[in-house]
């Protein structure tokens, strides 16, 4: 971990439950200042006074990524408070049924797209912006993609396409932050518990058509994989980085 005479400002989308909230308890205990991002006000609130509660400083504002006037506050915020961001884990993501593709609401498929690309994407252009501005210029970007960046499961056309799409953000950014010390990387979960992951242990749809349980990872890995990657200097990075379940059936036919 770097040290600095000042504490580093993180920010944490979708910060009120699951893979979020166990990076963000992470960050604080790491030291960062941490602004807790989310579309439910009780959660943050409840990360921010346990913190509180522990020396660590938090703060929270409610934010829908979906919503361009949303995270034009969000950053806003964090300026005029804290007066920069050293770091963002762009996390905040949904899912859609796991239907045919040709029983999917357009809803849903707009509703995965706007949160998990364009949401993603108005995150980590504000970001760049603040970053870029800074004095001292630069900071990090770590978005949350999946192994269905890389592999689909059945039934998953919007979920996989917009992780894709993250995969091709995540390098851009990388070759276009170069200049102004932004780096940015992708990290892949696979199968890490949480209360949102939780019905995967019950069983889950295989390439066969079987529903199979398969085995699961603590988040906390999760967490401390992405705290490694905040820890860098801004002259290495990771730019992908898979944590999984070891045992889980990604790596392999069938």
């Amino acid at each position: 971990m770097n040290e600095t005479s000042t504490p580093r400002i993180a920010l944490v989308t979708g910060a009120g439950s699951g893979i979020g909230k166990a990076v963000a308890l992470a960050f604080l205990d790491a030291g960062f200042t941490v602004v807790l991002a989310g579309r439910r006000s009780e959660p943050l609130q409840a990360l921010v006074d346990q913190a509180l509660g522990q020396g660590q400083q938090a703060l929270a504002i409610p934010t829908d990524v979906r919503d361009p006037a949303s995270v034009e506050r969000l950053f806003a915020q964090i300026e005029r408070e804290l007066g920069r961001l050293d770091l963002l884990f762009n996390n905040a993501g949904v899912n859609a049924p796991a239907v045919p593709v040709d029983e999917l609401p357009l809803d849903n498929w707009a509703n995965v797209l706007a949160t998990n690309v364009t949401g993603v994407f108005l995150c980590a252009r504000a970001a760049f912006g603040l970053m870029r501005r800074q004095s001292p210029q630069g900071g990090r970007i770590i978005n949350n993609g999946s192994i269905s960046a890389h592999a689909p499961r059945p039934f998953s056309a919007p979920y996989t396409v917009s992780k894709h799409a993250v995969l091709g953000l995540t390098k851009s950014l990388a070759l276009d932050g170069r200049a102004y010390d932004i780096a940015c990387s992708q990290i892949d979960i696979g199968n890490a518990l949480t209360e949102l992951s939780e019905r995967m242990t019950r069983g889950v749809r295989q390439a066969n058509g079987e529903i199979a349980v398969e085995p699961m990872c603590d988040v906390r890995h999760v967490a401390d994989a992405v705290r490694y990657i905040a820890g860098l200097p801004l002259s290495a990075n990771v730019l992908n980085l898979t944590v999984m379940a070891t045992k889980m059936p990604f790596v392999g036919r069938g």
